[in-house]
């Protein structure tokens, strides 16, 4: 039968505090968003009000510091059978993220809901919230879903009994609200111990195959570094910590990369020719063929990040010479369904998609 929930004072004597009910249950949703810890400490929201592809919203997702994803479903007015099959209905579809659209996710949610949070990106928040780079988790290698309630009732509770039993991490939490005066208190419940349950459903391993010796780049056009600029000089480049730049270092003379600008699509692909260097090393060949200092103010470069850390050997840019054999404006990327995305700067791809992702741009391009 369905938990049930008193609380006393004993402060002043034993009183029981009266019980009452939330306004409206989507009052639940704002206060897990203004604090995710209520639920669980170790996780971070990344989501709310996450737009599927199947027309639907998941109301909120986290993410925990080994990279699983946390489904979150308010039951709001559904049935338990309702609540229970959309929230597997999303699990299904959650399992299919790739970094890149999970990275999406992140900025959707902090530019709606967080103003932008100085434009953190999904990397500087992992980072700064678990003290570990999201490079050395494997992200959304796994998830597990949660449905919090006002109340749970018999169904409910036999659905999640029978799932858990079966090994499927579906849990649910809900919440009393009790009063004493005009002071109100919000209690929570677990179904299942958190800290005690169980193991997050491991997603399918991805598809992969041997490297085919392209390589890929992700280039973050903005105040660090411009496309047209790259484009212009013939570089590549990373900067801002040393898990931005320290890839680059994979790349030597004869290798071809493919340039992906996150959330805009591919632009560009070309020879290195030079291993990396720092930013005050590198220099850029002027349209009259003199050579000077990329920091040169012949070279007119915009990006006003490109030089802030040039003495730091962390935080300073690196480039890489590349000889471009096809490149566009940011406006002409190209990003199709089923291209190959990640957050690294630099890396050599096996899943079956990079494959895909190269031979389709040949095509675009005429390579």
């Amino acid at each position: 039968m369905p938990f049930q929930h008193t609380l006393y004072r004993i402060d002043q004597g034993l009183i029981r505090l009266s019980q009452t009910t939330l306004e409206k249950e989507a009052v639940l949703e704002d206060h897990i968003a203004q604090a995710i810890s209520i639920l669980d400490e170790r996780w971070m929201l990344i989501g709310r009000q996450v737009h599927t592809d199947h027309g639907k919203f998941i109301d909120l997702l986290a993410v925990d510091e080994a990279g699983t994803l946390v489904i979150i479903e308010l039951k709001k007015n559904m049935t338990p059978r309702e609540v229970v099959a959309q929230t597997l209905d999303y699990a299904a579809w959650v399992e299919t993220l790739e970094p890149e659209r999970i990275a999406d996710i992140w900025r959707a949610y902090v530019d709606r809901w967080k103003n932008g949070l100085g434009a953190q990106s999904l990397d500087e928040a992992f980072q700064q919230r678990f003290n570990t780079a999201l490079s050395e988790v494997e992200l959304n290698g796994a998830h597990r879903m949660v449905i919090v309630a006002a109340r749970l009732d018999d169904s409910t509770e036999r659905i999640v009994s029978y799932l858990a039993d079966r090994g499927i991490p579906l849990n649910a939490v809900f919440f009393e609200v009790f009063t004493d005066g005009t002071q109100r208190f919000l209690s929570r419940v677990w179904f299942n111990d958190p800290m005690e349950g169980l193991d997050p459903v491991a997603n399918p391993p991805k598809e992969t195959g041997p490297w085919n010796g392209e390589f890929y780049v992700s280039f973050g056009d903005g105040d660090g570094r411009l496309w047209e600029e790259a484009r212009k000089y013939g570089f590549i480049s990373g900067g801002g910590g040393r898990w931005y730049s320290k890839t680059l270092g994979q790349l030597k003379p004869e290798d071809r990369v493919w340039v992906n600008v996150p959330r805009k699509g591919y632009v560009g692909v070309g020879i290195v020719e030079e291993p990396v260097v720092k930013v005050d090393a590198f220099e850029a060949v002027l349209p009259d063929g003199r050579c000077v200092p990329i920091s040169h103010p012949d070279a007119e470069i915009l990006a006003p990040g490109m030089f802030k850390h040039q003495e730091d050997e962390d935080l300073a840019e690196y480039l890489v010479r590349v000889k471009w054999l096809k490149t566009v404006p940011l406006s002409q990327a190209v990003r199709e369904l089923g291209f190959f995305g990640n957050q690294n700067t630099v890396c050599q791809p096996t899943a079956a998609k990079w494959a895909h992702t190269v031979e389709r741009l040949k095509q675009v391009w005429g390579i």
